[in-house]
């Protein structure tokens, strides 16, 4: 199987992590994917940010959720970018005709968004995508009550413990995958995060796992030529 490398929050070795900046960085120069974290501003807006706090990333701090959007537009990332909408990447996408896939996570592990799915459904309807997008994250009741909504999407689960049976786990929950931390031995489909190390890049990639994550996109296809020609 072909390994896919995505951009993990974008391009963070050379841009702001999970800024605009960066995804159209990825979108124009070979991203064959691009994962990314939205959470829920206090009235319900999907906004992009890894962290619940902002304090980290801009020049504020406080929790995303305890914000309405026009509070936290007055933050700005290191670029002097505001806090990326969803919808502003989704209308970068189509715009720009990528041809990649968007991986996105639902941060749920911490503060479980009440109606996140929904408003990212109803969002993404607003737009067309070249590739169907891939959902994730590591609450698995947030991936329960997705699939109930939205049956057919492909969900992930995101986990940084040891799956012991895989396939069978994915096949219990109508999942499509999982993205484990470390390379699993599994047929399942696998992304693994976050490979930055060319030692392991080259293990999952002479797996053929069906992707990873990285911080270093660039670095990791020319590392993926060399060793699989592809």
């Amino acid at each position: 199987m072909r390994t896919k490398i995505f951009g993990h929050r974008g391009y963070p070795a050379k841009f702001p992590e999970n800024s605009l900046e960066g995804f159209d960085y990825c979108m124009h120069h070979g991203a064959e994917g691009i994962e990314f974290d939205v959470h829920l501003t206090r009235d319900g807006v999907p906004v992009i940010m890894h962290d619940e706090n902002i304090k980290r990333t801009t020049n504020g701090k406080g929790l995303i959720k305890d914000f309405s959007l026009a509070e936290l537009d007055q933050f700005h990332l290191a670029n002097g970018e505001r806090i990326p909408r969803l919808k502003d990447l989704f209308q970068l996408t189509e715009e720009s005709g990528y041809e990649g896939q968007l991986n996105l996570e639902m941060k749920t592990n911490k503060f479980d968004y009440p109606g996140l799915p929904e408003k990212i459904f109803a969002l993404a309807d607003q737009f067309k995508f070249k590739q169907e997008i891939i959902y994730s994250s590591f609450n698995l009741q947030t991936l329960i009550h997705a699939q109930k909504i939205r049956p057919k999407e492909n969900y992930n689960f995101l986990t940084d413990k040891r799956i012991k049976d895989p396939a069978a786990f994915v096949k219990e929950h109508g999942f499509k995958g999982v993205h484990p931390k470390r390379l699993l031995d599994t047929d399942t489909p696998e992304r693994i995060w976050t490979v930055d190390s060319p030692l392991r890049a080259k293990k999952i990639i002479e797996y053929g796992a069906a992707g990873f994550f990285t911080n270093k996109f660039e670095d990791m296809m020319d590392l993926r030529k060399r060793v699989a020609n592809y």
